[in-house]
């Protein structure tokens, strides 16, 4: 395998020294890559992933207010959604890469929050139809009984 010798951006997270040696590459999903480093000082190896961020994606959110993309936010609040199922953190990550690869190859420069909420649902109906009920009463602001009856009602079909 090729090596990179003083890549800036990555330091030994051991002894704190700049100079590491690639000594494994991999690519372990879409967009991800897996190298196994050493460093050049202590000799400790390490793991890092690389990831391709959206970050000139911007999202525009109920009130009118853009904020960047936030790939974090999104694994957090599927999470959540997800606690306590037979969602494995793994899944979580696919799904969102696969909301990320989607809102790429659709070359948004700014998505509504909105749409990013209909793509997290559309993925946990068929994942896991619990966690689908509790994203979408929190994304859809249920108020009152009327509106869990109407989705259950929606799944059922």
């Amino acid at each position: 395998m090729g090596a990179f010798v003083g890549d800036p951006q990555m330091i030994c997270p051991f002894c704190s020294h700049d100079k590491t040696r690639v000594l494994e590459t991999r690519e372990t999903a879409p967009d991800v890559t897996r190298r196994r480093r050493e460093c050049q000082d202590c000799g400790e190896r390490f793991t890092t992933y690389e990831r391709v961020e959206l970050t000139n994606v911007m999202v525009e959110k109920k009130s009118g207010e853009r904020e960047a993309f936030d790939r974090r936010k999104l694994i957090e609040s599927i999470s959540i959604a997800c606690q306590k199922r037979p969602v494995t953190k793994r899944r979580i990550e696919e799904i969102v890469n696969s909301i990320e690869a989607e809102i790429r190859e659709d070359n948004y420069t700014t998505i509504q929050s909105r749409k990013i909420g209909e793509l997290v649902m559309d993925r946990l109906r068929d994942e896991d139809r619990v966690a689908y009920v509790r994203f979408a009463s929190v994304y859809k602001e249920f108020e009152d009984v009327e509106n869990f009856e109407n989705v259950l009602q929606t799944l059922k079909r």
